[in-house]
């Protein structure tokens, strides 16, 4: 049986080696999404909008919700929206893992691919419509509030440790996709749970203090409150927070990798 190379720098070496055909296979999952709609590309600015429109009524308008002592209905927006924009990231790509590998048999029996790099094809191809998200915000926060805070040039160094966690969670759920067909159904379910469990459309403080420390644990939590803080705040991040966010994530994508090289030699029997 094959044995392919599961520690991390040879991860990296392959998305170097391959970032071509990674920037061409992004294009492809970008352009197919939106093809044959009237409206093309529109859609990506217009679904967030009106999601985020309907958010903030049904939570402001008719729940009566408050962002902290605010009474204004477009910070509740501005915070929805960041929150969402960080959310939608998460679930979308790891909504797709259980299918990559499963999706793409051609891939596994018939060529030699570098199927380690399909995860990371799954997460730039979900920043598109994080990315329009958060640009609506910082446009908003310069329309609605006359500002635009210097700090968002560190949104980036926020949502880089983001992104190797999420391709390390789409790595390791797509290789175990292969086997358990029904992993579909179970992220679907935990997509929707970390929805809610995710201060998202309610600030963290909301939270009763024995829930909070909870509340911390999920790692978008401190990406969504990071870049509230540089966008909306005008804050500096805490470095100190990244850092350690930092080491787990890549600690995560050393196990997700190994788990999928280690699993990889039986996918062809599956498909």
């Amino acid at each position: 049986m094959q044995r392919f190379p599961s520690r991390l720098p040879a991860f990296f070496r392959s998305c170097l080696m391959h970032r071509e055909l990674i920037a061409r296979l992004v294009g492809r999952e970008v352009s197919q999404r939106f093809r044959g709609s009237m409206l093309g590309l529109s859609w990506a600015l217009l679904l967030p909008l009106l999601t985020a429109v309907v958010y903030t009524f049904v939570f402001s308008a008719i729940f009566q919700s408050r962002w902290g002592n605010s009474q204004s209905h477009a910070d509740f927006a501005l915070m929805l929206l960041i929150g969402m924009a960080v959310h939608s990231l998460f679930a979308e790509a790891v909504g797709r893992a259980p299918g990559l590998v499963v999706g793409n048999p051609s891939y596994v029996t018939k060529v030699i691919f570098p199927l380690e790099i399909l995860p990371v094809v799954a997460v730039l191809a979900a920043v598109l419509n994080a990315a329009i998200m958060l640009a609506i915000v910082i446009g908003g926060q310069l329309v609605l509030k006359g500002v635009a805070h210097w700090t968002v040039v560190f949104l980036p160094v926020i949502l880089l440790p983001y992104l190797v966690f999420v391709a390390a969670g789409v790595m390791l759920c797509a290789a175990i996709g292969v086997f358990m067909r029904d992993l579909s159904q179970v992220i679907g379910l935990m997509v929707t749970m970390t929805f809610f469990l995710t201060p998202i459309f309610y600030p963290l403080e909301a939270v009763p203090e024995r829930f909070r420390i909870v509340m911390r644990l999920n790692p978008l939590t401190s990406i969504i409150e990071q870049s509230r803080t540089v966008i909306i705040h005008g804050g500096l991040p805490d470095f100190a927070s990244l850092a350690i966010y930092s080491l787990c994530a890549l600690l995560s994508l050393a196990i997700g990798f190994w788990a999928f090289q280690r699993l990889r030699p039986g996918f062809a029997d599956v498909l």
